[in-house]
């Protein structure tokens, strides 16, 4: 086990590590949507590439999760077969979200092992999702 602050160091590295090997500027919170982000996370049982819908108004966050469903087969085709459709995802601290997701899971960030993996899969998955939203933006958008 590793203690508070040797968890947070290794949560630093990887993202350090992460920025140096693909280093490159991410849209992620730049959609041009307020609260409807693309996202990275990586804990100690999986890592996730998503597409967030946060508003806590559930009216714009259901709207822009709509959005996102009725490209779904797009996304399907274009970004990955794996994607998932949630539409009350509950993040850890309670909030609820909607969520389309690639889920990577057996890996946990405490374990540089697994780094080379996850680097991957988050690269390839993240720029497939960048490139389909800037696709799709002005639909999304509109």
């Amino acid at each position: 086990m590793f203690t508070r602050e040797e968890s947070k160091e290794i949560r630093k590295q990887f993202w350090i590590f992460f920025g140096k090997r693909y280093p490159r500027k991410w849209m992620l919170y730049n959609t041009g949507v307020k609260d409807l982000n693309l996202k990275f996370d990586f804990d100690n049982d999986k890592a996730l590439v998503s597409i967030d819908s946060e508003s806590r108004d559930e009216i714009d966050r259901t709207y822009y999760f709509d959005k996102i469903l009725s490209l779904k087969n797009l996304l399907l085709d274009e970004v990955s077969q794996n994607i998932i459709f949630d539409s009350n995802y509950i993040l850890e601290s309670g909030k609820l979200i909607s969520r389309a997701y690639i889920k990577l899971e057996g890996v946990n960030i405490h374990n540089k092992n697994h780094w080379p993996q996850v680097f991957e899969f988050m690269f390839e998955n993240m720029d497939k999702l960048e490139i389909f939203y800037l696709e799709y933006q002005d639909f999304i958008k509109s």
